[in-house]
């Protein structure tokens, strides 16, 4: 009965010795949901009878309730489905203001250098539509991932921001980001200003 007890343990010993060569479990990293996007769409738009352009079919312009008295209009593109907004504001200048509105729109975009791991500038010129621009792209966990500002230098200003309704974490939102960044691109390039 002895041996038979010291044969189990020893059976049982050399199990347990075997069980634990295995590899030891190393825990899963984090993944993210995979994002299904659709085509892009675009359809012509007039904004408040300023200027023509190509919006997503996928966003919806809804007022803002955001104003102050350096912008003469306020207006979203929300993206319900993303939980995503483009922030737009619009301002009737004149020369002299050029200068001044966009040094504040740049101002504002490099506010974003503590989050961001760079920044990311894409000048725009049109001279057949008088359109000039500049888009900027955000990279790594930023509030805003792309803003831009578009203007003929001499009346119209607008300037848009893309923003996300949750924490920044840029490697969850990079396909959306950049879905939404593209229908930025898109109405930068198509913007005419009505006359």
């Amino acid at each position: 009965m002895r041996n038979r007890n010291k044969i189990l343990c020893i059976v049982v010993l050399i199990v347990c010795c075997l069980q634990s060569c295995r590899e030891s479990a190393i825990p899963k990293p984090y993944g993210y949901f995979r994002i299904d996007l659709p085509q892009a769409q675009y359809t012509e738009s007039n904004f408040e009878n300023l200027f023509m352009y190509d919006k997503s079919v996928y966003g919806v312009i809804t007022p803002s309730n955001e104003q102050s008295d350096n912008y003469d209009i306020w207006r979203n593109i929300d993206y319900p489905m993303w939980n995503a907004r483009i922030h737009l504001s619009y301002k009737e200048i004149t020369p002299e203001e050029f200068q001044e509105i966009s040094e504040e729109s740049r101002t504002l975009a490099y506010k974003h250098t503590i989050r961001a791991d760079a920044i990311k500038e894409d000048f725009f010129s049109n001279p057949e539509l008088n359109t000039y621009a500049i888009f900027y792209s955000m990279s790594g966990n930023s509030a805003s991932q792309a803003q831009f500002f578009i203007t003929d230098s001499v009346k119209h200003f607008l300037r848009g921001s893309l923003y996300f309704n949750n924490i920044p974490n840029a490697d969850s939102i990079a396909p959306v980001s950049r879905f939404i960044e593209e229908d930025m691109r898109r109405m930068v390039e198509t913007i005419e200003w009505n006359k």
